[in-house]
Formats: C-alpha cells, sequence, structure tokens
C-alpha cells in the first residue's frame, strides 16, 4: 500500500510528521498544500481534511488528520523503532514534553492565528511578533527545566535516542528562530535540539530541504 503526506513546508505539524515518517524509515509521497496561497480551502483537498488544515496522512485507504493522532497511529501501525518508551512514567513524560509544545506553544502561533492578529485584529508586525515570543518564552522556560531538572534527560529530551518529544521540539525551535526569538535562556533545550539535528532523518526532514520550499 502506498502512503503520501499532505503538508506545507513551513508547517511545525507537517514537520513533525516528516521527521517521525524518516526516524521509520517509511517510504511516502508527498503532496503540496501551500497554506500562505490557501490551498488548504480548495475543495478537493477539504474533501480529505475538512478542516482545511495539514498535515493529511493517507496510507493506503485510510485517510488520517491531525498530527498528534497520525503519530499514534504511526506508531501503533509501524512500532520501530518506538518514539515513546516502554515504561509507563516515561510515556507520561515524553508526552508531557510533546504537549508542552503541541498543547501550549503551537495553537497560539500558527499561522491562521497570525494572520487572524494581523488581519482581523489589527496589529502591526512588531506587535504580533511579541505576541509570538511570548508564548514560546513561556513554553520553552518550563520545559527547559523540565529537561534541566531530569536525570532521565540525556542526548534527547528522555534518554540517548530520539522519542515523541524531540519530534515535536525540534520544529518548534526552527519556528522560534525563523522569528528570531532569543533562545539563549535554553541551554539544555538548545544542546538536544543540536543533537537532533545531527540524525540525517531530522535533518532531511526540515523546512528548507523540502521540495515546496520558498
Amino acid at each position: 500500500m502506498s502512503m503520501t503526506l499532505y503538508g506545507y513546508f513551513r508547517s511545525s505539524a507537517s514537520f513533525r510528521l516528516r521527521i517521525a515518517l524518516a526516524l521509520k524509515g517509511l517510504e511516502h509521497d508527498q503532496a503540496f498544500v501551500h497554506l500562505a496561497e490557501g490551498q488548504q480551502f480548495q475543495p478537493q483537498y477539504k474533501a480529505l481534511n475538512p478542516q482545511a488544515q495539514v498535515p493529511t496522512l493517507r496510507d493506503g485507504e485510510q485517510v488520517l488528520v491531525q498530527s498528534p493522532a497520525i503519530l499514534e497511529y504511526l506508531e501503533e501501525a509501524y512500532p520501530k523503532p518506538p518514539l515513546l518508551p516502554r515504561d509507563r512514567v516515561a510515556r507520561a513524560r515524553v508526552r508531557a514534553l510533546a504537549m508542552a509544545v503541541g498543547c501550549d506553544i503551537h495553537p497560539l502561533n500558527n499561522l491562521r492565528v497570525l494572520k487572524y492578529l494581523t488581519g482581523e485584529i489589527g496589529l502591526s508586525d512588531p506587535q504580533m511578533r511579541q505576541w509570538y515570543a511570548h508564548w514560546v518564552q513561556l513554553g520553552f522556560a518550563g520545559i527547559e527545566h523540565m529537561l534541566a531538572e531530569s536525570n532521565a534527560t540525556g542526548r534527547h529530551c528522555h534518554g540517548d535516542r530520539p522519542t515523541l518529544a524531540d519530534v515535536y521540539l525540534v520544529p518548534q525551535v526552527f519556528n522560534a528562530k525563523r522569528f528570531e526569538v532569543p533562545l539563549d535562556a535554553y541551554p539544555t533545550l538548545m544542546r538536544v535540539f543540536d543533537n537532533c539535528m545531527a540524525i540525517e532523518a531530522f535533518d532531511r526532514a526540515q523546512p528548507a530541504n523540502q521540495p515546496d520550499a520558498e
């Protein structure tokens, strides 16, 4: 069965899926949905994803949406290599780190929120960037503490192999860099980021290496 990932090169959620697919060695095609041009609202795409968001994953006859759900699906359908530890306490820690990005930072800073702030609300670009930086810095401060104060942190967020926590963290750091958010206050977080980016799967998944990159 064939697998196709519908995404956008700058989408954090699409980036997560690209990392996970690469780590698991899953061959797939890519279909590009240009969010800035509104291609997510085209009828043929909304027939796949009624929320008009990316990513969407087609795995054979199955069409899956929402990156957290897709990542859990991949973990269950293609369990090797695992992105979650076997121990239930360790799994809870990895999920907590992942959700610190996926629930507390990303939803406040994704493209449609930022466009609403500068459009309907009328914020200036500097005001929008202040909004963006506030939520990233607040979230990263918590993650830095969780990483720096735990013996479970290794080369990566949990131990010495990439987990779901790293899959979430790396795209958010890329976005923070793109918006020029200062990151010196998060040395442990950035050490983990650098270790991740030394791995081919993470590097191959980064926005600049995608065929639709501008």
